[in-house]
């Protein structure tokens, strides 16, 4: 009776050939799946993937090349969960302590741009945007930085003030961030939120939306103890909660937008 060796799923160099498969075109497909399974039992699987030779970029090839499919929207059901297999490896290196800043220092989070665009409501669009979104999500405060670089940037702030699902969801992880700082306060995290706020509170869409979505904390004085020693940071407040208190009583404003529809 022959003995057939069955490979551990554990097995560190099993993890090294999958993703030398990864560039393989026809390997691809079962590594990214293959991939996806094990990342929960290897720590350092980030560490692998943002280290090895053309992993990153082959990764970013599967996002780029669904581009032409979002618009008119013609993205097979395989197609979509082929990509977030992909994705699933980039939040991987999204949340690894040693990877994250690599991760949006790339500016990685930028090529999700247009599959949160999408609004088609078919099940595979809904699991892109789903996943896509859980890469940002799942970061909650690390998601505060990379709003940030996306919003001090003038394209990132435009897209994302020209679309009320984009906006509010990036609205919606803000306000998460808020509601954490509630009870663990952080003065180098609140000041990232409120740089945050400001910044869209500069494009006349943005700003007629924060006046109906800013989180209450913001503005009753919930983080003037935090920010008490910090005299940027209690000026950066005072600024947002002057411009939106301002545009709420209808009281001058440079930027007072009056009511515009979304893009």
């Amino acid at each position: 009776m022959l003995n057939h060796e069955v490979p551990n799923p554990r097995d560190p160099e099993l993890v090294e050939r999958l993703i030398l498969d990864l560039l393989d075109p026809e390997l691809k497909g079962h590594a990214l799946s293959e991939l996806r399974k094990k990342r929960e039992m290897f720590q350092d699987l980030a560490l692998l993937l943002w280290n090895s030779f053309g992993t990153i970029a082959s990764l970013l090839q599967e996002i780029i090349v669904l581009y032409p499919s979002l618009s008119p929207p013609t993205l097979s059901l395989v197609a979509s969960n082929r990509v977030c297999n992909a994705l699933a490896l980039l939040q991987c290196v999204a949340l690894h302590p040693e990877t994250r800043s690599h991760f949006i220092e790339a500016r990685i989070p930028l090529y999700l741009c247009a599959f949160l665009k999408t609004d088609s409501r078919t099940k595979q669009f809904e699991y892109l945007r789903l996943t896509s979104l859980g890469i940002i999500g799942a970061l909650v405060k690390v998601a505060t930085f990379i709003i940030e670089r996306i919003v001090v940037d003038d394209a990132g702030l435009i897209y994302i003030c020209t679309n009320a699902d984009r906006f509010y969801a990036v609205a919606a992880a803000l306000a998460t961030v808020v509601t954490s700082l509630v009870d663990q306060p952080s003065k180098r995290l609140v000041k990232h939120v409120i740089r945050c706020y400001l910044r869209m509170s500069e494009n006349p869409r943005g700003f007629a939306a924060l006046l109906t979505c800013l989180p209450s904390k913001m503005n009753d004085g919930t983080f003037n103890s935090c920010l008490r020693d910090d005299p940027s940071g209690r000026h950066m407040l005072q600024q947002l909660v002057a411009k939106v208190t301002g545009g709420r009583k209808g009281g001058p404003s440079h930027n007072s937008p009056g009511r515009l529809p979304w893009g």
